[in-house]
């Protein structure tokens, strides 16, 4: 059987200066068959194009708050750390995915950058966001393999396909969350307060993301493993 190479959008240290990556990700990508391959920083538009070519697929990863600018708004105060550099880069590549139809999976921030791009808007902070009112604590506290909410799975999507279940209980790390959702996604999974937690982009062999993190329940979450054995596998098949 084949290992798909799949690139991994880098997290970057503003105060560094410097790119890295958590081993969750890599490990998870490893285990369910593939071979991750964390990217450069770059935005050089020759270099994503050849990425996007010769890579089977791209895990674009959790980190920081998605520019507002990007859906039409002016920062909040109580909007996190920006990383314009990192907007840039994902926007392209996003964009190279769709049009070479290669398997995108987004965790987390990945999931509100696909949201935004493709014309969804987002709350800026969830505590403080007018007309979201939430009893759910969607930023848990260490350890974050364990779970924090459950979601609800919607029917006929791709991920209750997956999953076997129209319940799952998923861990939570976010302050920010979908407001409109953008017209070509579907929800797949909402929160008991009615905030999305997963979306698929129909019409397409995989492109889909979470507002949890899987990589760190891969071990001890069946669905964990169910969600990157599925996106690994489309890799394959790309």
């Amino acid at each position: 059987m084949s290992m798909p190479l799949i690139g991994i959008l880098p997290l970057y240290d503003s105060e560094k200066e410097s790119y890295w990556m958590l081993p969750g990700y890599m490990k998870a990508v490893e285990q369910a068959g593939g071979i991750p391959v964390m990217l450069p920083l770059t935005g050089e538009e020759q270099a994503l194009a050849a990425l996007a070519r010769s890579l089977d697929g791209f895990l674009f990863t959790g980190g920081h708050d998605v520019d507002p600018a990007l859906y039409g708004e002016e920062i909040a105060e109580a909007c996190g750390e920006l990383c314009r550099e990192r907007d840039r880069m994902e926007a392209q590549l996003f964009r190279l995915a769709l049009e070479l139809d290669k398997p995108a999976f987004g965790i987390c921030r990945g999931l509100q950058l696909f949201n935004v791009l493709l014309g969804g808007t987002l709350h800026q902070d969830l505590p403080s966001a007018a007309g979201f009112d939430s009893a759910i604590g969607h930023k848990q506290r260490p350890p974050y393999d364990n779970p924090a909410h459950p979601v609800q799975v919607e029917p006929g999507s791709q991920l209750r396909l997956l999953v076997g279940s129209d319940r799952l209980h998923v861990n939570s790390y976010h302050h920010q969350g979908i407001k409109a959702l953008a017209p070509s996604l579907a929800a797949a999974a909402k929160a008991d307060d009615g905030l999305i937690e997963a979306v698929e982009l129909p019409g397409k062999a995989f492109v889909a993301a979470v507002q949890w993190h899987p990589e760190f329940s891969y071990e001890s979450e069946p669905s964990s493993r169910a969600l990157f054995a599925a996106f690994v596998g489309a890799c394959r098949s790309a």
